[in-house]
């Protein structure tokens, strides 16, 4: 965590994030015609902010887009900030939407000392998810073209549903995603989830893609990620679950649907 500290105790870089918090997904030239510094400022403040895993970026074609990543605020959030004062904090980690053609994308990225056999697992496997995604665990044969449901013991009906895309262990899952819980979310339609498996040592570094959004996206569709990829991290590094907001709110099952 000192590296997240040390990158956020420069007003430049807290400027950029707020960039992208405005306006998640720039490149490079957007970011440096928004600060009076040159181009190579920049380059050098955006590298301090990735190396602190605040900034990730992902290739658009010739074009390479940065995004703001609010996993290692989360982090933050949870060793310090007492979960009884602010039941709602994660709300401030939200990402901002990039629009284009009316759809957003959220990139969000954490670093897991684990294999990436036994995060597949994780991934895959209905007990161990639920133990990191509020109880809500996911039933497929996890094949290419299967589908799945998201579960949990206390809803009548599926929370989640959709379709296996791409699945290519343990490196990448593609998933469809349609939130069920309320018939607000219903409303929302299919949107996409990729998750991306790369080693690093002896760690990993998970990327998740949550994509083809509407631009005015409901936030309960993607903003609990935070707290599921804190969660997700935790258990693998110390076999505990990690309390959050979410699982408190979850932890009597899904509220009524509206």
């Amino acid at each position: 965590m000192d590296a997240v500290f040390r990158a956020l105790a420069d007003p430049t870089r807290r400027s950029l994030l707020d960039e992208l918090y405005g306006q998640d997904g720039q490149t490079l030239s957007a970011l440096e015609e928004r600060l009076p510094m040159t181009r190579f400022g920049v380059m050098k403040h955006l590298k301090v902010l990735e190396q602190a895993g605040l900034v990730v970026t992902k290739r658009r074609g010739r074009e390479k887009l940065h995004f703001l990543n609010a996993v290692p605020i989360r982090l933050v959030h949870d060793r310090w900030v007492s979960k009884y004062a602010e039941p709602w904090a994660a709300a401030l980690s939200g990402l901002k939407t990039r629009i284009e053609d009316e759809v957003m994308e959220k990139v969000f990225e954490i670093y897991i000392k684990t294999t990436p056999e036994r995060l597949w697992d994780a991934l895959t496997d209905s007990d161990m998810r639920s133990k990191y995604t509020f109880g809500v665990a996911v039933n497929s044969e996890w094949t290419q073209g299967s589908p799945y449901e998201g579960v949990h013991p206390m809803a009548p009906d599926p929370l989640n549903a959709g379709e296996n895309l791409e699945v290519d262990p343990p490196r990448r899952l593609v998933q469809s995603f349609r939130a069920l819980w309320s018939d607000d979310v219903k409303r929302e339609g299919t949107s996409r989830v990729t998750y991306e498996i790369e080693p690093v040592g002896d760690s990993c570094c998970l990327t998740v893609t949550h994509d083809q959004l509407h631009a005015d996206a409901n936030p309960q569709i993607y903003g609990g990620w935070p707290m599921i990829l804190s969660g997700l991290k935790t258990l693998l590094e110390t076999g505990e679950t990690l309390t959050t907001p979410g699982s408190l709110m979850y932890a009597h099952g899904p509220q009524p649907t509206s």
